[in-house]
């Protein structure tokens, strides 16, 4: 079932234009729990793409950027209004491009309205400091200032809400934007700049690149007029955009892998758990760098958990995203449900219990797609691979703990700290796991996955470099300080030396 009757053939967007990519080359957009679908036919554009969309962008940075705030605020709160207006047709479309059910479609594109509303509204904010000279006669101040074009390289498991956190705080700043989504994800990242287009964002200042993360990524990174750097991806790439950006100083955001942890104490309330721990491990088939990857029980309820969420996990229903009924969709491609059930045997392999699940399916109605049964590896000890390493899948370890240091000593013990969660009726428990969890988000009686739009998002370690998504928190890598002085005393002034 298809969600619209969709036009076959995209183009890039480029100082206000759609146009063909210079390559002339092209690839296909298809169904992944379908792949007999075809949605769509995009470029598979080149350098030369990304040097006249760098262009573009370099220009229109003159003049954006000079915009006072407010009525760039206005741009954005237009788009936002017509995303309320438009997001179950590009819920329904997003379901057909990346497998992901409605209700979680519809969620996506509710994180692109919410967040464009809330930059809309930083445009008459966007608050520096002033304080008290040392000096009499002497104001003191700082102000935020735009970087200039902002390379954005984002992913395909939230096609519209991470493009989202990362135009919508660059461009209230004043910055310009090169956006390189997803391969898999084409669509809907289109239908996102169209939207902004119709807003009246100047010619420029947002530009739409489509094609290979691989041919696309080192020339836009390499480009001496882009100023800054985002990305959201996998920990490999990340280092690799790290590098190619040190080479030039150039700030780069990167978000990437996570391995989270969701703890359940004895004295938890055990429905709630398998609740969260469903929801969590399962949502989006667990490709979600917030998924719960990891269930960390205390042994007093270790066997009962098990069972009751292998019995959950059996009966969900997997298939098409459109179909009301189905719980879990599809994996994004082949290559995903490959990396999949390679852990699976990896975990076979290393003795931990294949619970439930574990086989791909293929028989109808699921010939045609990427599906994968809910997975629950037991008896799992916290340095297996399956444990440590990302699956990006519906694939979860359960690890039994006696104390909660010991816990927390597991769920700090992986490479990644993104997410992690607590289920306890104890507040002295749920405080010190708060405190002393390793992560940039720490949940108490919810999943590891939720995060909302006003407050930081982003992680430790192998998860980021420091920065953060989303709230005020993103404005800080959008913009650099500039402190201003002005001295009014008509005389000269030393600082530290006439006070």
């Amino acid at each position: 079932m298809s969600a619209a009757v969709l036009p076959q053939n995209f183009k890039n967007f480029i100082n206000g234009e759609w146009i063909e990519s210079r390559s002339a080359r092209t690839f296909e957009n298809r169904n992944p729990a379908s792949t007999d679908e075809l949605l769509g036919i995009f470029p598979s554009s080149d350098e030369q793409d990304v040097r006249a969309a760098v262009d573009a962008a370099s220009a229109a940075y003159k003049t954006w950027r000079l915009v006072p705030a407010p009525k760039r605020a206005e741009i954005l709160f237009r788009a936002a209004e017509t995303l309320v207006r438009r997001k179950e047709e590009l819920a329904r479309t997003m379901t057909s491009e990346m497998g992901k059910v409605s209700a979680e479609t519809r969620g996506d594109v509710q994180e692109a309205i919410d967040m464009t509303y809330y930059m809309a509204g930083e445009g008459r904010r966007l608050f520096g400091q002033t304080t008290p000279s040392e000096l009499p006669n002497k104001i003191a101040m700082s102000v935020r200032q735009p970087l200039g074009v902002c390379g954005l390289i984002t992913p395909w498991n939230f096609p519209m809400a991470i493009p989202s956190w990362k135009m919508m705080p660059a461009l209230i700043a004043g910055n310009t934007v090169v956006l390189k989504p997803a391969r898999e994800t084409p669509f809907s990242a289109s239908r996102l700049v169209e939207i902004l287009a119709e807003a009246g964002i100047p010619a420029g200042v947002v530009n739409l690149v489509h094609g290979s993360g691989a041919e696309l990524g080192p020339p836009l990174m390499a480009h001496p007029d882009v100023a800054a750097v985002s990305f959201t991806g996998s920990t490999e790439t990340g280092r690799s955009v790290s590098l190619a950006c040190a080479r030039d100083f150039k700030p780069c955001h990167l978000e990437m892998g996570g391995k989270n942890a969701m703890i359940v104490m004895a004295d938890a309330n055990l429905d709630l758990a398998l609740d969260g721990a469903v929801w969590g491990a399962f949502g989006t088939a667990g490709q979600r760098c917030t998924a719960t990857s990891r269930i960390v029980v205390q042994k007093g309820v270790y066997r009962e958990f098990r069972d009751r969420l292998a019995d959950r996990a059996k009966s969900l229903r997997v298939g098409d995203g459109l179909d009301a009924a189905t719980e879990v969709g599809p994996l994004i491609n082949e290559a995903q449900l490959k990396k999949v059930m390679e852990y699976v045997e990896i975990g076979r392999n290393e003795g931990a219990k294949l619970t439930t699940g574990g086989h791909r399916l293929e028989k109808p109605p699921f010939a045609k797609g990427w599906f994968h049964e809910p997975t629950i590896f037991s008896d799992c000890a916290p340095a297996m691979r399956i444990a440590q390493e990302e699956i990006f899948g519906p694939v979860i370890s359960l690890v039994a703990f006696d104390t909660l240091d010991e816990a927390v000593e597991i769920a700090n013990g992986v490479a990644y700290g993104l997410s992690a969660s607590i289920y306890t009726r104890d507040i002295n428990s749920a405080l010190r796991a708060t405190r002393d969890l390793h992560t940039g988000i720490v949940y108490v009686n919810a999943p590891t996955i939720g995060a909302e739009t006003h407050l930081p998002f982003g992680g430790t370690k192998h998860t980021g470099n420091g920065h953060r998504e989303a709230s005020v928190a993103a404005l800080d890598f959008y913009t650099e300080w500039k402190t201003i002085y002005v001295d009014y005393s008509d005389r000269l002034q030393r600082a530290q030396l006439d006070t």
